[in-house]
């Protein structure tokens, strides 16, 4: 039994003492060396701890006489009895007119019945020892030995990447043509011809890249992307023609005579 379970059974005593005698006005235990042990929970700690005090003086001067069983102070508005139960002190305040008899023999009976009862089920409790710890040392692993792998030393050429600029492809040439009818039987109609001189143009400036494909444009912004070759009829050279397919005609709503801006298509 703990400290806490066995203040506990005493104020249960008191309680039950109280309610059978009411003459007794407040009650409260502690033990020799002025530690409160239990109150009646009407009196404050801070009276309990005074009354505490005020003996202190008495019971030490008790031990040159043979030492301390009982006391009683009496009062113009009660009576103070104080009583040694073993290693406890009990403290009953009564008014003048209560019946002692009664009150002691509830006091001086029960309360060591109870002490005795607690003293055979576990001895009363003292202070709180400081408890002990035990400290387990953690086993400390070795730290394995780490092989140095040797560092391989790169040079700056071997870091170095060579890199080398894209070259930079100018913005396609927009020629204006005029529109002409392209027509035939073997005529693809997804192919557009425009003069042999432009399409050489185009090669060299974009280191001989070979044109396959054009971007036609009108003036209203309809546009579309075909094939392109050169023109074969030898009468529509050097006139800044584009000779068409109806098909595509049709497409950028455009007829014979008209203007278009075509563009090679670089990818």
């Amino acid at each position: 039994m703990d400290s806490e379970l066995y203040s506990f059974a005493l104020k249960n005593t008191l309680n039950e003492i109280l309610n059978v005698c009411p003459d007794i006005t407040s009650a409260f235990m502690f033990k020799k060396d002025g530690e409160i042990t239990v109150g009646d929970g009407k009196t404050s700690e801070k009276t309990i701890m005074r009354v505490a005090d005020l003996f202190d003086d008495i019971l030490g001067k008790a031990d040159a006489i043979g030492g301390f069983k009982c006391a009683v102070v009496n009062g113009s508005m009660g009576r103070v009895n104080i009583s040694s139960m073993g290693e406890f002190y009990l403290v009953t305040v009564t008014p003048a007119k209560a019946d002692m008899n009664y009150v002691n023999t509830l006091t001086n009976v029960l309360i060591p019945t109870v002490l005795k009862l607690l003293d055979k089920i576990h001895p009363a409790p003292t202070k709180n020892a400081p408890p002990s710890f035990k400290v387990e040392t953690p086993e400390v692993e070795e730290p394995e030995e780490k092989v140095e792998e040797p560092i391989q030393e790169i040079t700056m050429e071997e870091k170095k990447e060579t890199v080398e600029p894209e070259a930079l492809l100018p913005e396609p040439p927009v020629s204006q043509l005029i529109v002409e009818n392209l027509g035939g039987l073997l005529v693809p109609s997804d192919t557009v011809r425009i003069d042999s001189a432009v399409l050489t143009q185009w090669n060299e400036l974009y280191n001989e890249i070979e044109i396959g494909e054009v971007e036609i444009e009108t003036f209203d912004g309809k546009s579309t992307r075909c094939k392109v070759k050169p023109i074969k009829d030898a009468k529509y050279e050097g006139k800044g023609i584009i000779q068409m397919p109806e098909k595509i005609q049709l497409t950028l709503e455009i007829k014979k005579g008209e203007l278009v801006r075509v563009k090679p298509v670089i990818e």
